[in-house]
């Protein structure tokens, strides 16, 4: 099922899977002449918080999370990235190190674009520095609701927000109307919903008794959207 109309998922994701659209054919051969890919296993780093930015980085398939760490060693996912998302041009943009870390989820492939390339296509392309500049834009209004339900919403519905946002991520490929696995460990979706591990297993419980889920193993299928929506109780 569709989320027109019942969910603003626009608010939830990033639009960078749009950035390299507005590439010319040459400029994406100049973009792409040094590109190298990788296969990550799940819980491989793409690169880590304070480290030097040799690059940006193109999710082919699979899911990645980027996430802080705090003093106790606590993880708190930002931001799921998916097939076709760009990450860590900010601290190329910006000189800086990066301020965050990203994982694999799963097993996946992302390619590496050297920053000397990155950099000079952004020169030489004015369509594409503007449509990344809206990108950034539109970031602040996502990482805003993320840091909104962290700080005001029920543990119910952080949670109800992290699974219709992972469903729509885990959503690549597929059509509403197929059966979409959101295949994720419950660390992860605590960390994503800054919820303790035994809260989300308990709600995952109450949702299932709700009619709202069911769960294979790690894998948590989404059987009513709307039912779910209700309980995320955002307007």
């Amino acid at each position: 099922m569709s989320l027109n109309g019942i969910f603003p998922i626009d608010r939830w994701n990033f639009t960078t899977h749009s950035v390299l659209s507005v590439l010319s054919d040459e400029e994406t051969s100049v973009l792409t002449r040094h590109l190298t890919e990788q296969r990550l296993f799940k819980g491989d780093v793409v690169f880590r918080e304070g480290t030097v930015p040799a690059g940006i980085f193109l999710v082919r398939s699979g899911r990645v999370k980027k996430y802080k760490v705090d003093q106790l060693g606590k993880e708190q996912i930002i931001y799921v990235a998916g097939p076709g998302e760009l990450m860590g041009y900010h601290p190329v943009l910006s000189g800086e190190r990066y301020a965050d870390s990203a994982a694999a989820m799963e097993d996946m492939m992302v390619s590496f674009i050297p920053k000397d390339d990155f950099m000079e296509i952004l020169g030489r392309s004015p369509v594409f520095a503007l449509r990344l500049l809206k990108a950034i834009s539109h970031e602040f209004t996502v990482l805003t609701n993320s840091i909104s339900v962290i700080a005001q919403r029920t543990g119910p519905e952080r949670l109800a927000i992290a699974l219709i946002v992972l469903r729509e991520k885990f959503k690549y490929g597929l059509n509403d109307q197929e059966v979409i696995p959101i295949n994720i460990s419950r660390a992860d979706l605590a960390n994503m919903a800054g919820l303790a591990e035994e809260n989300v297993i308990r709600l995952l419980r109450e949702f299932k008794a709700e009619g709202i889920l069911l769960t294979e193993g790690r894998k948590i299928i989404i059987k009513d959207v709307p039912l779910l929506v209700k309980r995320a109780n955002y307007r």
